[in-house]
């Protein structure tokens, strides 16, 4: 799918024509659309099909005058997937006249910058649209982050009543998911640094502040990713411990009922053999029988209770 904005008097809006100053943004395009958008902007192939690739690492390059900036956006893929939460590549192409995006997946980038309602944005000053990209997407993790940390406090508060590994193993995703995340930032981290050295393009003073913003931004998403990383990892082997301790409070509730349940079962056994018995010729026998059993089963309960076995 392909996308077209440009500035007008209302900010960016929608248009049809690809010219000139304005915004192509691509989603999971297809091959005809890709061929179609290189006859109109000479940009090299290479640099769509890398920004495509679900593998490829946050960096920068340049061919004839055209540079490409791929970073690592955060993306959710679905709550019943084994990775909840994780990144893709999103290919910024910066070309005489145009700025296109590409990526495989729809991540709400470009919504969520037109939902900004950021003043001055323009399609015509591409490096401040670029700088606006790379603080959305800083800003992206950490609201993906928030959804992270609320799902683990909820798996959290199950687990510590959970006999199973079912909690510990959603833990382990979730675990995962700050894995890519930390990588992703760390990866955009150096890349903006490198804009930042580079002389890739000019950049006015309010481009420079807009920048020194977004590494403050994409280092606050870091370190909160980190720090999220570092307790649940230090977590995982605690719950870990809960659900075995949790499992021999079980064990040992029953293990003291079968020993309280033996002592009635041992007496009747006894009671049941074909000899001769202690008041086997009385009314009462069944009575002071099961009353003397049932007495001692109380006075075990009793000792477990007070020793806590229990």
């Amino acid at each position: 799918m392909i996308t077209v904005y440009k500035k007008t008097d209302l900010g960016l809006d929608q248009v049809d024509e690809v010219a000139p100053g304005t915004w192509i943004h691509l989603i999971d395009p297809t091959r005809a659309e890709v061929e179609q958008l290189l006859t109109v902007i000479d940009i090299p192939e290479d640099f769509v099909i890398a920004a495509l690739d679900e593998d490829e690492r946050a960096r920068t390059d340049r061919e004839d005058g055209v540079t490409l900036i791929i970073l690592r956006v955060p993306y959710f893929f679905g709550q019943d997937e084994d990775l909840p939460y994780g990144t893709v590549p999103l290919g910024i192409i910066l070309t005489n006249g145009y700025l296109v995006t590409v990526c495989k997946y729809h991540t709400g980038i470009a919504e969520d910058l037109l939902g900004y309602r950021i003043k001055g944005l323009s399609t015509v000053k591409h490096v401040r649209l670029i700088l606006h990209i790379l603080l959305v997407t800083a800003q992206k993790y950490l609201a993906y982050l928030r959804h992270i940390d609320a799902a683990i406090a909820t798996v959290e508060e199950r687990l510590q009543r959970s006999l199973r590994n079912e909690e510990v193993l959603q833990l382990l995703r979730y675990q995962n998911c700050l894995v890519y995340f930390t990588t992703g930032l760390k990866s955009n981290q150096l890349v903006m640094q490198r804009l930042q050295k580079s002389q890739l393009f000019s950049r006015s003073e309010e481009d420079e502040e807009l920048l020194e913003d977004v590494l403050i931004e994409n280092s606050q998403a870091l370190e909160m990713t980190q720090i999220s990383e570092n307790i649940l990892g230090q977590d995982m082997d605690a719950f870990a411990s809960i659900i075995s301790n949790n499992l021999n409070v079980v064990m040992k509730f029953l293990a003291s009922a079968t020993i309280l349940v033996s002592v009635p079962t041992l007496v009747a056994s006894i009671y049941g053999m074909n000899i001769d018995l202690p008041l086997q010729g009385s009314p009462y026998a069944f009575v002071i029988v099961m009353g003397a059993a049932l007495l001692v089963a109380a006075v075990m309960l009793w000792t477990f209770w007070r020793r806590d076995w229990l």
